[in-house]
């Protein structure tokens, strides 16, 4: 058995064999162990500005220059936040382990706020370069509306 990630899909590969509730059991191991690595991927500081760089150059033309980029864990309401003046952008540490193209687009729209402050339809106009935008905004929206919902534990066949 196992579990990966291609492009924009998750693959989980197990025997055919398995009854749909073993499946069901085993998609859900797979599933939590592919989050557990990946979550343990967590860049540091000095490569979430390299990165943030990286991606000022492929769509803002390298014009999006921040003079700092960290994880905070201070911030609990906002993905991000970006301080024009100072140059500075921050990242939730909630976003570690989210995937890439979800904390490329947190720091495509604080990079955006460096050119454009506010959120009118210039500032639109420069997230639209970004193919994934609506994408992990939704993956974002998503995140929001599953921490509202009341705690279930998953009942699992055995």
């Amino acid at each position: 058995m196992s579990a990966y990630r291609e492009g924009d899909r998750t693959v989980v590969l197990i025997p055919a064999r398995m009854s749909e509730a073993e499946e069901q059991r085993w998609v859900t191991v797979m599933l939590d162990k592919l989050a557990a690595q990946e979550s343990k991927r967590v860049i540091g500081d000095v490569e979430l500005a390299e990165r943030a760089e990286r991606l000022s150059a492929q769509y803002f033309q390298g014009r999006a220059r921040p003079v700092s980029v960290r994880w905070v864990t201070n911030q609990n309401t906002r993905w991000g936040s970006c301080t024009p003046s100072e140059g500075s952008i921050r990242l939730s540490h909630r976003l570690q382990g989210m995937p890439e193209y979800v904390v490329d687009y947190v720091l495509l729209h604080e990079l955006a706020h460096l050119l454009v402050p506010g959120h009118g339809p210039d500032f639109w106009r420069l997230l639209e370069a970004y193919p994934r935008t609506e994408r992990a905004r939704g993956f974002l929206e998503g995140v929001v509306a599953a921490g509202r919902l009341p705690h279930q534990p998953v009942s699992r066949a055995e």
